[in-house]
């Protein structure tokens, strides 16, 4: 199979190399992925230059962790099913060595989630760890309906989907922005400036919302009131 791998740690220019490999076998309790499209995250560059200094766990690691595509072969274990359904798959290369940056990828069977028709490979690869984080960002402290979220940073791959998943639920969605623009799903968009915090106040009624945000060291939601952004 085609792949990109890495053998140190450093830029891309530098230590990124593609070549040919071997096709991955599934083992027990796995499936293979024909690779149809591979996402890339900010966890995926912070391994690869070695960012929190952990260095090479493997001797060579091909990237991302997140990617879509058609199960072409399954483990002992799998059902044989599953052979030619379409799916994204998270976490392919987290504690594992080989990604999606490949033409095949083997992932334990419950970590390939089945992809409708309708949803295109490359919609199918954002979904990994931008729409968990999301998730959890949103729903780890219970339901949203009926409540108000601030999204920070909706434009974002995490923003988007928290966006689509806190309406999707319920809720009634304050997107933020840099720059004038739309946000698909949110309710109001609003510029991320001083005057936040007196437009939320504004909008809720004097409520305040849920806030959304996505930090370095993880997501984040926190009641948002009306003289700072992130004071609850």
């Amino acid at each position: 199979m085609r792949a990109a791998w890495y053998e140190s740690t450093g830029p891309a220019s530098a230590v990124l190399r593609v070549g040919e490999m071997e096709d991955p076998q599934p083992g027990a309790g796995e499936v293979r992925i024909r690779v149809h499209a591979s996402g890339i995250n900010h966890g995926d560059v912070i391994k690869r230059q070695d960012w929190i200094g952990y260095g090479m766990a493997w001797p060579r690691v091909i990237p991302h962790s997140d990617g879509a595509g058609v199960i072409d072969a399954v483990g002992e274990g799998v059902p044989a099913a599953r052979v030619g359904e379409r799916v994204w798959c998270y976490d392919a290369q987290s504690y594992r060595p080989f990604g999606t940056a490949a033409g095949y990828v083997t992932v334990p069977a419950e970590k390939a989630v089945h992809l409708p028709d309708g949803v295109s490979f490359e919609q199918g690869a954002c979904l990994g760890i931008s729409g968990i984080t999301a998730h959890r960002a949103l729903f780890m402290d219970g339901p949203l309906r009926d409540t108000w979220v601030l999204v920070t940073g909706a434009t974002g791959a995490v923003g988007r989907s928290a966006v689509a998943l806190a309406r999707r639920g319920g809720a009634r969605v304050i997107a933020t922005v840099r720059r004038p623009g739309p946000v698909p799903g949110a309710d109001h968009v609003l510029l991320a400036d001083g005057t936040l915090p007196a437009r939320v106040k504004e909008l809720t009624a004097g409520r305040g919302a849920t806030g959304c945000s996505r930090w370095r060291s993880g997501p984040m939601r926190t009641p948002i009131w009306s003289s700072s952004p992130w004071e609850g």
